[in-house]
């Protein structure tokens, strides 16, 4: 795929990316790189209802559009099919109205491709799913061109863009917020937190195998307090309720809970001025990576990357035969891969990455020097550090210590 298959510039856009919330994040550096290869073109994007705000603020978008597929799920378990056909009737109205002259879909699911097809658009591009969507493009572009790159954030949606000839140079995932989200945050740290900073931790998401144990949340949450001087703030929804009682009942800092008090996006809010995020695989912890906030994620059943854009991340994985098993854990509950990251392991990587973002201000305010601007010992100034310095490994260690970049995420 290249822009030369385009037949013309296009005037009207649609991007499809109906869910999940995580990887609505992942996507949203493709916003961009069409308004800066087409910067005269109308961009819409379509969403589902419970993940429309984390796009619709957007300032590079013109429109965003919901499709309310749980609506549409009732009414036909209800059996009321006279009124599901006006709902995708109207959907398609309001759809071919904008006269889209292309459509992507970046998510490559058969709702998502006959979304796209519905639009209307005599150009759609979109990923080679499993579920057959190609069948409504005009062109695919082929998943398995990426495989040497699927360890790195947002690559299917980089392949993506690359293809389509769109200027990448600037890829940056982003979640952009309403005032109103930043003052609610503002207002409850001003009345609940003595200290403005603060760290916030994620345990929760929607399978057991991405959970990491209970009373080791405790134990990260009392030392973060006690040896990095930052409070923690629980994020998550109303269904982890019971759970985030349990973890605060065994630790003794009395980490602060917003589960269940605030939208989604009020969440991100939080994390957007989070001093530390510390989250497993769920969209609010990919979020800490889109605000470049100190992040560390564990990783164990499903590992959706294994390196993040800046040294301000760290990935924690521990590797076994079974990696990853995403929704087919062949453990019999074990969950051995998320037993095997211990809290010390955590705690370090915390360490690790809130020292590259401190150094990383102190570089931006210029209270230090960029390395290749240091005089080196025995040597004059301006050479910089001697050759192989710095770099990372990548030498596959990953007996007792987790770490970035070491396959992968397909696994072995």
């Amino acid at each position: 795929m290249s822009r030369k298959l385009l037949q013309q510039q296009p005037r009207n856009v649609l991007l499809v990316r109906l869910s999940a919330r995580g990887d609505i994040v992942f996507s949203s550096p493709m916003v961009r790189a069409i308004r800066r290869t087409f910067p005269e073109a109308r961009i819409t994007w379509l969403a589902e209802s419970h993940t429309k705000n984390l796009i619709e603020h957007h300032p590079e978008l013109d429109e965003v559009l919901v499709w309310d597929r749980n609506a549409w799920k009732r009414l036909l378990k209800e059996g009321r099919l006279a009124a599901l056909l006006r709902e995708a009737r109207a959907l398609i109205s309001q759809l071919r109205s904008r006269r889209f002259d292309l459509a992507v879909d970046m998510q490559g699911l058969l709702r998502s491709g006959l979304m796209t097809f519905l639009s209307g658009a005599p150009t759609r591009i979109g990923l080679r799913p499993k579920e057959g969507s190609h069948l409504f493009m005009t062109h695919v572009v082929d998943r398995d061109r990426n495989k040497g790159n699927r360890a790195r954030v947002s690559s299917e949606y980089l392949l993506l863009a690359q293809e389509m000839g769109l200027d990448t140079g600037d890829f940056r995932m982003e979640v952009p917020l309403a005032q109103a989200d930043r003052e609610f945050i503002g207002g409850w740290v001003r009345d609940e937190l003595s200290e403005k900073r603060y760290a916030v931790a994620i345990p929760f998401t929607t399978r057991p195998q991405k959970h990491w144990l209970e009373d080791r949340w405790a134990e990260l949450m009392d030392r973060v307090e006690g040896e990095i001087g930052l409070p923690t703030v629980i994020l998550g929804g109303p269904g982890d309720a019971a759970a985030v009682e349990r973890i605060r009942g065994l630790a003794s800092s009395e980490p602060r809970s917003l589960v269940g008090r605030t939208t989604l996006t009020q969440a991100a809010a939080a994390i957007e001025r989070a001093a530390l995020v510390v989250g497993v695989d769920t969209g609010l912890s990919h979020m800490g990576i889109a605000f470049d906030r100190p992040t560390v994620t564990i990783f164990g059943s499903n590992i959706p990357y294994t390196e993040p854009p800046t040294d301000r991340t760290k990935v924690l994985v521990h590797w076994l035969e079974c990696s990853p098993c995403k929704g087919n854990p062949t453990c019999d509950g074990a969950y051995t891969c998320m037993k095997l990251i211990t809290v010390d392991h955590v705690l370090d990587a915390a360490r690790e990455v809130m020292a590259n973002g401190e150094r990383e201000r102190a570089l931006r305010e210029g209270r230090i020097l960029p390395v290749h601007d240091r005089p080196r010992e025995g040597g004059p100034p301006g050479k910089g550090a001697p050759e192989g310095a710095g770099k990372a490994d990548r030498s596959g260690r990953h007996g007792a210590d987790p770490s970035n970049g070491q396959r992968s995420p397909e696994g072995r």
